[in-house]
């Protein structure tokens, strides 16, 4: 499956969960606030090659968030980070994540902050590396990712709020010569633009 194909599907996959919910939310609850999100926020995330092995990856996410029923939306992640040393081993990594899934909000009726809890699941695509798998090893490799943390939200205006603090564990598996799992931990702070 080359890039294009995988981007592709993970767009129409949130548009087709979008529509879904989208519709189930009116049938269930025709009153019920509704509202489309978009995030842009820094990411440093603490990696690991193997178990042992850790290191700081920098880069950013673009997020959109569909809430569609009370609390309830889906969301749509898009995540690109970077290092140029990975375990000061001169061997650089580009990591692009993109993942779709639920996503809680909770807001208290103060308005003063909305925090939201969710669990994503996509695709990992990393290169400009080194991928051992058994007898080869490849500069770019593609794993299954998944995705669960949280975050909260602090107003601004109306239409404006800033990302104070998301916080997730993220897992692939690329190859790695060893269990080719990948237990990451990603933060992150940003902005965010309301679509009311």
């Amino acid at each position: 499956m080359n890039m294009r194909t995988s981007v592709f599907g993970f767009v129409l996959t949130v548009a087709c969960m979008s529509a879904s919910l989208a519709a189930w939310g009116q049938a269930e609850s025709p009153g019920s606030p509704r509202g489309v999100d978009v995030a842009f926020t820094f990411d440093p995330m603490l990696a690991n090659v193997t178990t042992s092995n850790q290191f700081w990856l920098k880069g950013g996410s673009a997020q959109v968030h569909d809430q569609v029923w009370r609390g309830l939306g889906i969301a749509g992640n898009v995540i690109g980070l970077h290092t140029g040393n990975m375990n000061n081993s001169s061997v650089g990594l580009d990591l692009l994540v993109y993942t779709a899934g639920l996503r809680y909000t909770w807001a208290p009726a103060s308005n003063k902050l909305a925090v939201f809890g969710e669990a994503l699941g996509g695709e990992a695509h990393g290169s400009n590396s080194i991928f051992p798998t058994g007898s080869q090893i490849n500069t770019g490799g593609n794993s299954v990712a998944m995705q669960v943390g949280g975050g909260m939200n602090l107003p601004i205006s109306h239409h404006f709020m800033v990302r104070a603090i998301e916080a997730d564990w993220l897992r692939t598996q690329l190859p790695n010569a060893t269990t080719n799992v990948q237990n990451n931990i990603r933060l992150g702070a940003g902005i965010l633009y309301r679509f009311r």
